[in-house]
């Protein structure tokens, strides 16, 4: 028996349209002005203003990650791929990790051989460049705040440029300050603070996929309670083979053998387990098999 939920499917199909322009049109300013910024960094002599381009890549990434997964949620599984496309979004996602980890660690090098020889910085051009960043910055929040209360890709990535928000406010006050007082070294330090600020979140999403890549449960979900709670349902005398994963960022499924205790109805457990992990583990794509006596699998390394 396999169970599915589809009414939060039903409410994501109205505004799955709405949802995708406002994150394109986010994508297209933060993208625009991540080019604007790298460039800008690199004439201005500006390491803190590169450090925020690489926050806002991370802001740039979130925002495509979304919008893929919307474009790609909405194609159908076909015969070579049975799941349908949800893990590009994860591939995706760990890929841009990975990427920030080395942008990262660049950033905090050229930082601190920055502080021991501080260099030449344009701070008038870092404060401008830093002045159109926040306003893009603002606009780009002001574009998804109708949509962050509908849906969960959009709260991330308008969480994600809030952040960035914080970042180029931080370029801002130290290209103020370095035009007030000449203070170089307020540069490489306002840079190794965004990337201290990035690689905390940037361990969290190659942590959270890894660990959807490798098949693990979902956060919070025992498997012990998993089990637990299914043999505590009436008409069930043991189980095996269970297995509780995610296939997408939000998609969780669990498969499990139930051997039936004797004189049970077989479509009546089944039911009811399913019903119970829907109602107690938010799992809602389930798949229970029934048995009157343990399957060969039941002796192998299953659980």
């Amino acid at each position: 028996m396999t169970n599915h939920d589809h009414s939060n499917g039903h409410a994501h199909d109205h505004t799955a349209g709405a949802n995708a322009r406002q994150l394109t049109i986010a994508l297209a300013l933060t993208g625009t002005f991540l080019i604007v910024e790298v460039i800008g960094g690199l004439v201005f002599n500006s390491l803190a203003l590169l450090s925020d381009a690489a926050h806002m890549f991370t802001d740039a990434a979130a925002l495509a990650i979304a919008l893929l997964a919307i474009k790609i949620g909405q194609r159908p599984a076909d015969e070579k791929r049975t799941f349908g496309y949800r893990r590009f979004e994860i591939l995706a996602a760990a890929f841009n990790a990975v990427l920030l980890f080395v942008v990262a660690g660049y950033v905090l090098y050229e930082g601190i051989k920055r502080i021991l020889d501080p260099e030449p910085v344009g701070s008038i051009g870092m404060l401008i460049v830093a002045a159109a960043g926040l306003v893009i910055n603002l606009i780009s929040m002001r574009i998804l705040s109708s949509g962050k209360d509908r849906s969960l890709n959009v709260k991330g990535a308008y969480l994600e440029v809030w952040a960035d928000m914080l970042g180029s406010l931080g370029v801002l006050v130290a290209a103020v300050v370095i035009t007030v007082t000449d203070w170089r070294w307020v540069d490489p330090i306002v840079a190794i603070a965004i990337g201290l600020w990035v690689l905390p979140r940037t361990w969290i999403l190659l942590r959270d996929t890894t660990h959807i890549l490798l098949e693990g449960a979902p956060r919070g979900v025992a498997l012990s309670d998993v089990r637990v709670a299914i043999l505590a349902t009436p008409g069930v005398a043991s189980l095996h083979d269970l297995h509780v994963w995610v296939s997408g960022a939000d998609q969780a499924s669990c498969t499990v053998h139930v051997v039936l205790a004797e004189g049970a109805d077989a479509d009546a457990v089944r039911q009811a387990v399913g019903d119970m992990l829907e109602e107690r583990f938010d799992l809602h794509h389930t798949t229970v098999q029934t048995e009157l006596e343990p399957c060969g699998d039941a002796g192998g390394l299953h659980v």
